[in-house]
């Protein structure tokens, strides 16, 4: 009797490129003509693919004989207001490319929706790693240490960065972050809500009433972690961090807590750690080492308020994880299996109380 396959892993679902969805086909022949005549270098003949990973902005690559490249671009039909803001993402990786930080290299944005139907940027198709298992399983040790310390010291590089220096002082409002976060996530939410989760309801009456100030600002990420990253083909360091969707001026601190939060979300999450039971055996910092190595780096005493932060951050990815079932709802999904969010909602809303109890509510 054959045995029955094994299930495939995040690594094999989200990993490479698939033929285009035809819910997000595009013009190929209008697309080179304006790579043509707006990407410096760029020569055809041209070939199309989606990469399969991600939920939010549709992403293809690009493939000529001599060079691929990366497309991201709004995705068609229905958006939630100042959701898949592409010509930010594409202001913020042009500014910061000039500092050194990793990553991909900008060419051009394109706001004539009359090209693809939507707007868009190319970018450089950075080689390497993109993991998507946390707990490393395929690494030594000594590797992950590695690795992790690598994606804890990039978050610190970016948020000591002068962010007027490169020309991004208007990239955000400073001050109030996560009151703002917070508002705009619970109205957000509120557009997409497909049930009653009696858990939300009651974060989103005690975290607005609980924010804690502001003591910094830099360019924060807003969805820092290892699969928005690509790792050099073979050394433990970050070649190009991906997926600035969600960036702005805001708090540091919630960019290092959101990275936290992995540490102890669910379980049953893909992106979980709760699971290993020594963290040290395994190579990976505990939670405390991955402070004092941040706070190391950044001139910081230490983090307080981590059950608020992470209370926080699992609310706002129960919020993120709604929206993408919402678009669902809407027809606007641009992942085969976002369907499966809808389960994830209550979990991580259950979650997040949880630490919303331990601070106080």
């Amino acid at each position: 009797m054959a045995e029955a396959a094994a299930a495939p892993t995040a690594q094999d679902l989200n990993s490479g490129t698939k033929p285009v969805d035809p819910r997000h086909a595009i013009d190929e022949g209008k697309l080179a003509a304006w790579l043509d005549a707006n990407v410096e270098g760029y020569a055809g003949p041209l070939e199309v693919r989606q990469f399969k990973g991600g939920q939010s902005n549709p992403t293809y690559q690009l493939v000529t004989p001599a060079k691929k490249y990366v497309l991201r671009r709004k995705p068609p039909g229905k958006l939630l207001p100042s959701a898949h803001a592409v010509d930010r993402e594409f202001k913020v990786i042009a500014a910061l490319g000039t500092t050194g930080f990793p990553v991909a290299k900008a060419y051009a944005l394109c706001t004539d929706d009359d090209v693809i139907g939507t707007m868009f940027y190319v970018m450089d198709n950075v080689e390497g790693r993109i993991l998507w298992d946390l707990t490393l399983p395929d690494y030594q040790p000594a590797e992950r240490n590695a690795i992790y310390k690598a994606k804890i010291g990039t978050l610190a590089a970016l948020h000591n960065t002068d962010y007027e220096a490169i020309g991004l002082g208007d990239y955000g409002r400073p001050g109030n972050y996560f009151a703002r976060q917070i508002d705009r996530w619970i109205k957000q939410y509120k557009a997409s809500e497909t049930q009653v989760i009696p858990s939300m309801n009651r974060l989103m009456e005690f975290l607005p009433t609980t924010t804690p100030g502001d003591d910094r600002t830099s360019i924060v990420h807003g969805d820092y972690r290892l699969d928005n990253m690509v790792l050099h083909p073979t050394e433990p360091k970050v070649a190009a961090v991906l997926d600035w969707e969600l960036s702005t001026l805001g708090d540091p601190m919630a960019d290092f807590s959101y990275l936290l939060m992995h540490w102890v979300m669910p379980g049953a999450e893909r992106a979980s750690l709760s699971g290993i039971e020594d963290l040290k055996a395994w190579g990976i910092p505990t939670v405390e080492e991955a402070v004092e190595q941040y706070c190391g780096l950044t001139g910081r005493s230490g983090v307080p308020n981590l059950d608020w932060y992470f209370a926080y951050n699992l609310f706002r990815l129960a919020g993120i994880c709604q929206g993408i079932v919402g678009r669902v709802r809407d027809g606007t999904a641009a992942s085969a299996h976002a369907q499966t969010m809808e389960a994830r909602v209550p979990a991580l809303a259950d979650a997040a109380l949880t630490f919303a109890i331990k601070a106080g509510a």
